[in-house]
């Protein structure tokens, strides 16, 4: 988009968020009135704006300039200082007393405001306490006006420089020219590469101790992202040389430094040196140490009684037992630490509700628990009793926005009221959210552990569920047998058969497990748009909206899911007159849309509220993953809603679009835990580290009704050959076996 500046002057303010800084206002021009919208902080009437930004057309309200970036310059005038002061930026002080300071001190208004307050009350009405508030006001506006003015000639965008200056206020000046690496630990949002920025433009030295310790930090973070609790050594060593182009020894020299200020562990693991940023060290060290201490927590059983309330629920419920469900009962019944991992059609559910049951008629108070909202709602149904989120189980508690990890209200001091606690989906649950689980569940609760061990591990860091399984230190009880029922659904059957490196069988008649051949990217494109538009939904009943999803490996290219998204929406969801819509960032929302959170927010508020309208619960925190629809976009408010699939309704401003992104296709990642009806898949071509076995047995055991298949059988059955995982860097298995030794060897 073409560049725009602009000189004026503010003669409206129409709209403004003091959180962060969104305003709407009417600059005049060389006698045009513009609409500009954008983060400017804190605008008055009468103020002068130097703007650059870009034309914009909003589909309500006509051509408005997004402002980029602005330098605010105080009036010079008598009539624009009143004005200016009559604005509302200053509380109690109106129009009339604006004039009369005005009239009283003319070109030096500003001046005796900020230098001499006292002269203040020598206009009736304004006492020496008024004035010298009148006088901090004035000033505030002034630091806020130098220190965005400041952050601008370091290219910090408006928002990110309203950010800082309410971290620092006017210690910004201060740090960012002596570290602004410290902005990546201590602001939301600031992160290495544009503190590294920063520090570049303020002239610090490129092998400054302060950058080659926030490098290594940056480097750990950025392998947390991956999944990874901590680097071998020497890859730490080697993207620190890469990022920074500096000696190794100095990367070495702060890591040392780190580790002395226990930001930082090292310590050999697997026979190498490995480096852990010391979070994670902690929550592995306390996740095994717990697992060891609850799994002690044994009591005797009567196994032949618990033998005949097996054998009456089975006549109850016409449902027959598989040898392994009966041992995963007896189990769970002895109390401890158990784990139940199986494939889809093994029971799973069964073996829940059996222990559910016995549980309840022993009066023990059961809490059931998912990670996300998606999978505790399919709890909830499989089940008759409410399952929640781990993370409202545990209680989110309210962190300022600069935080960059939330706490919970459910501790040791305060944990998980149950005399047992059923967690399903245990391979979506990383590292943290274990940890903080642990240490809420209280001694003498019992911990059941479901999931399918086999599914793409969790998006955050660590691979709990494997571990915990690979430390051979904790009963685990693993589902085998497929039951009859289960075996005449193809996509069970063909997820096992990917799961045992087999080619799944396709397009058997009768079948709900279907493939298009295609042979052209664009080809796959054109066979999806038919399937949703036509062919599923005549042949299903499916709605496209509500009951159908499109998974797929990647993010770009033509079948990645922003092309995906784009295509999707303009199919099922196309513009309207009656439909509000809001461009963010090359992504159009608009009402009805399917979308997504795409990361973590622990301090967003959302309410439920039943069929009559009542509010009926409401609490903080919207996470990674949680789906829904946008029911209302008001662009006068600038704000837009979304109801959630677990029913949360959730107001958003202009400034957390970022959290947001278009649902209509999602990866395969982030489907984790989620089931639907109908399932699509575009399986053509990708890198095979991406295109793995696992993957592939992720997407297909979503699907509850259909799963479609188009591309080309050949990446299918290469998926299928292709069993590497990509690694993960975890040590909970070896701290779980060593910790096993010392306390029972």
């Amino acid at each position: 988009m073409e560049e725009v500046t602009l000189k004026g002057e503010i003669t409206e303010v129409i709209y403004q968020n003091k959180d962060n800084g969104y305003a709407v206002f009417v600059l005049e021009s060389d006698g045009d009135e513009v609409t500009c919208v954008g983060t400017v902080p804190q605008v008055h009437r009468g103020e002068n704006l130097d703007i650059r930004g870009s034309w914009t057309t909003h589909p309500v309200y006509g051509k408005q300039l997004q402002v980029a970036f602005c330098e605010k310059a105080l009036p010079t005038t008598k009539e624009g200082m009143e004005r200016y002061l009559a604005s509302g930026l200053i509380k109690g002080l109106g129009p009339k007393t604006a004039k009369k300071i005005a009239d009283r001190f003319g070109d030096a208004t500003f001046y005796v405001i900020e230098e001499k307050p006292d002269l203040l009350t020598e206009i009736k009405g304004i006492t020496y306490e008024k004035a010298q508030r009148i006088s901090e006001i004035f000033s505030e506006q002034f630091e806020l006006r130098n220190v965005m003015v400041f952050l601008q000639g370091y290219d910090i965008s408006p928002a990110y420089a309203m950010r800082i200056y309410k971290k620092y206020k006017s210690r910004t000046f201060e740090i960012v020219k002596s570290n602004p690496y410290r902005l990546a630990d201590e602001v939301s949002g600031i992160g290495f590469l544009m503190a590294d920025q920063m520090a570049a433009s303020a002239g610090i030295a490129a092998d400054s101790p302060e950058r080659i310790r926030a490098a290594i930090k940056y480097v750990l973070n950025l392998a947390a992202t991956k999944g990874d609790c901590f680097l071998p050594k020497e890859q730490l060593l080697a993207q620190g040389v890469a990022l920074l182009h500096v000696d190794e020894l100095l990367l070495e020299n702060a890591i040392r430094e780190l580790q002395v200020e226990s930001q930082v562990h090292q310590e050999k693991l697997y026979g190498r040196d490995v480096v852990y940023l010391n979070f994670y060290y902690y929550a592995e060290m306390a996740v095994a140490k717990r697992l060891l201490e609850l799994s002690l927590e044994r009591t005797e059983i009567n196994e032949a009684q618990i033998e005949r309330e097996i054998l009456r629920i089975e006549k109850e419920t016409n449902v027959e037992l598989a040898p392994e469900q009966r041992v995963a009962v007896q189990a769970a019944m002895s109390g401890g630490v158990l784990i139940i991992t199986g494939g889809p059609g093994t029971g799973k559910t069964t073996t829940i509700n059996t222990i559910l049951r016995l549980l309840e008629e022993d009066d023990q108070e059961v809490v059931l628990a998912a990670p996300t909202g998606r999978a505790a709602k399919r709890m909830t149904e499989a089940t008759g009793v409410e399952a929640k989120t781990l993370h409202r189980l545990l209680g989110t508690t309210y962190v300022n926005d600069d935080s960059k990890r939330q706490t919970f209200e459910k501790n040791e001091d305060d944990p998980i009221e149950a005399d047992a606690i059923i967690v399903d989906e245990t391979s979506m649950v990383d590292l943290h959210l274990m940890h903080a689980l642990l240490k809420a569940v209280a001694n003498g609760t019992r911990l059941i552990f479901v999931g399918d061990v086999d599914q793409l591990p969790s998006v955050g860091a660590g691979n709990v569920l494997k571990d915990m399984i690979r430390s051979d230190c904790l009963e685990v009880v693993r589902l085998h047998h497929v039951f009859r029922q289960a075996r005449e659904s193809a996509i069970i059957m063909n997820a096992h058969r990917i799961n045992q490196g087999e080619e799944p069988i396709l397009n058997e008649s009768g079948t709900d497990f279907f493939f298009v051949r295609r042979s052209y990217a664009e080809e796959v494109l054109g066979a999806i748009r038919d399937l949703v538009t036509t062919r599923l939904p005549e042949y299903t009943g499916c709605d496209p909206l509500t009951q159908m999803q499109i998974l797929t490996p990647m993010r770009k290219g033509i079948l990645g899911v922003q092309n995906l998204n784009q295509m999707l929406q303009a199919t099922l969801n196309p513009p309207s007159s009656k439909k509000a819509e809001k461009e963010f960032r090359q992504i159009v929302f608009r009402e009805g849309d399917k979308v997504m959170q795409i990361k973590n927010n622990y301090n967003m508020v959302w309410r439920i509220y039943n069929a009559s309208g009542r509010r009926t619960d409401e609490g903080l925190g919207v996470y990674n993953g949680d789906a829904g629809r946008i029911t209302k976009i008001d662009n006068h408010e600038e704000s837009l809603q979304v109801v959630f699939d677990d029913g949360k309704l959730v107001d958003y401003d202009w400034n957390q679009l970022e959290e947001l992104e278009l649902a209509y296709a999602i990866t395969i990642h982030k489907s984790q835990g989620s089931e639907y009806p109908v399932v699509i898949l575009p399986i053509y071509s990708g890198p095979p580290m991406l295109m793995t076995r696992n993957l592939l047995y992720t997407a297909v055991t979503r699907a509850k009704q259909f799963v479609v298949l188009t591309g080309l059988t050949e990446t299918v059955n290469s998926m299928v050959y292709n069993d590497k995982e990509v690694g993960r860097f975890t040590g909970l298995a070896k701290r779980i076996g060593h910790l096993h030794e010392v306390m029972f060897e």
